[in-house]
């Protein structure tokens, strides 16, 4: 990225490089790992956790680098001001330490990277999301702490949520006024599971559950409710388009939308299959006839929604450009206007029975589906980003939302305080209030 290349640049001449600390040491991470040793000067990967520590070894060896095991705060602190490659036997010895300068979670969990992130802030460190998971069920509120601590909890570079608002800033730099911000899959089928996508993700050395999530429309729809917190964009309906296929031209995929609905919610956030070759777009419109005249010569059509968008996302590629920018910059991707515009609902994808336990997201069990924060506060739906270790206290028939009355849930933890902490903050009595009165409205109906 312009400017931050530059920075590190001279970073790297001061030999003054940024000590990253990563927790998690997945697909994603191994490939970080790698990029950062060999493609980032000015910035090193000081330190990784994970619950496997060989996973851990793997993604320094991935890269070339041989590392040390580090079981106490000492060790690690020595290891890493000795500038060793260092694996962590306890992710707080990277949120503690005084060698580490930014946290990197690429967990892709809500409870266990809700307690690093806090920690992380608690001792004077910013952190950067490789979990959209934790982001759309709990963002907000932990950005609140953020701000107490005097640190940024920052979207990515390279993912979805901050490729897309990457090109939202631009659009509106160029002075128009996005209505749409849409996200693009290949495939959507909410019914596949860990079996069904063995292969594929055995094939690129993945989790079949990460790739499960991705298929199922979950991993979508927390991206999306990232995107929609940080523009105030609502989804259409519940689930958005429900993968809608378009095989079109990005010039004319303007087409599937309402212009007078997308002005009258503010805007909107989707997604669709297809078109190839597109993985985000923007539809955006300008005010002024004399600049609507220019872009009609600048080939990109009469409007009133004119498409900009990004052909790829490289995750681990562009992940470090948010690193930097973070530190170097105090420059957050994505952070959300205030409090949840658009969550993350479960839905069942088969039948379940009453006494059944709840396994994770992209997972056999539920799929997660966008849904407007009005609408998930009002039915109580139980965020998808919840879901592992609920308890079902009745029958869920297939495609059924599953609420909070539903099921028993796991006693004692984080995630659940954080999320009712985030409506408290943000929402207050009057806005529930009003929430309670439409929801007797419809029950007398």
């Amino acid at each position: 990225m312009i400017i931050v290349d530059n920075a590190l640049r001279r970073l790297a001449a001061l030999d003054t490089p940024i000590r990253v600390g990563m927790v998690g040491a997945g697909f994603m991470a191994q490939g970080l790992t790698n990029q950062i040793e060999h493609s980032v000067p000015g910035m090193r990967m000081a330190a990784i956790y994970n619950r496997r520590p060989e996973r851990a070894r793997h993604c320094y060896e991935y890269a070339g680098r041989t590392p040390v095991v580090a079981g106490s705060q000492a060790a690690f602190d020595a290891a890493v001001e000795a500038r060793q490659a260092v694996v962590a036997e306890d992710p707080l010895f990277i949120t503690r330490s005084p060698h580490i300068d930014i946290v990197v979670d690429t967990t892709g969990s809500v409870e266990f990277g809700s307690h690093v992130i806090l920690d992380a802030f608690r001792h004077g460190k910013s952190v950067v999301l490789m979990n959209a998971e934790v982001d759309a069920t709990v963002g907000p509120i932990l950005r609140v702490y953020a701000k107490k601590h005097g640190q940024i909890l920052s979207a990515c570079d390279g993912d979805e949520p901050g490729v897309q608002m990457n090109l939202v800033r631009w659009v509106r730099g160029l002075g128009l006024q996005p209505r749409l911000v849409g996200n693009v899959k290949g495939l959507q089928d909410p019914y596949r599971n860990p079996t069904t996508q063995q292969g594929w993700a055995e094939r690129w050395g993945q989790n079949a559950a990460m790739v499960t999530s991705f298929a199922d429309g979950s991993k979508i729809s927390f991206e999306q409710a990232i995107v929609a917190n940080a523009t105030g964009f609502g989804v259409l309906q519940r689930g958005m388009s429900r993968g809608v296929k378009y095989d079109g031209s990005i010039m004319d995929i303007a087409r599937l939308y309402d212009v007078e609905q997308l002005r009258a919610m503010g805007g909107a956030v989707d997604y669709t299959v297809g078109p190839s070759l597109i993985k985000v777009f923007v539809l955006a419109e300008h005010e002024d006839p004399k600049q609507r005249h220019y872009l009609n010569l600048y080939k990109m059509g009469e409007g009133p929604l004119y498409p900009f968008w990004t052909p790829y996302h490289l995750v681990h590629f562009e992940c470090p450009n948010a690193i930097a920018r973070v530190h170097l910059f105090q420059d957050e991707l994505a952070p959300p206007l205030g409090g949840p515009v658009v969550e993350v609902c479960s839905v069942a994808k088969r039948d379940l029975k009453a006494g059944e336990t709840l396994d994770e997201y992209g997972m056999y069990m539920t799929y997660g589906e966008a849904a407007n924060a009005r609408e998930m506060c009002a039915n109580r739906f139980l965020p998808e980003g919840l879901v592992q270790g609920c308890r079902l206290q009745r029958d869920i028939g297939r495609d059924q939302v599953i609420t909070y009355d539903d099921v028993e849930l796991p006693p004692g933890r984080l995630a659940d305080q954080l999320r009712a902490e985030q409506y408290s903050h943000f929402l207050g009595e009057t806005w529930l209030a009003e929430l309670l009165q439409e929801r007797q409205a419809l029950a007398a109906a």
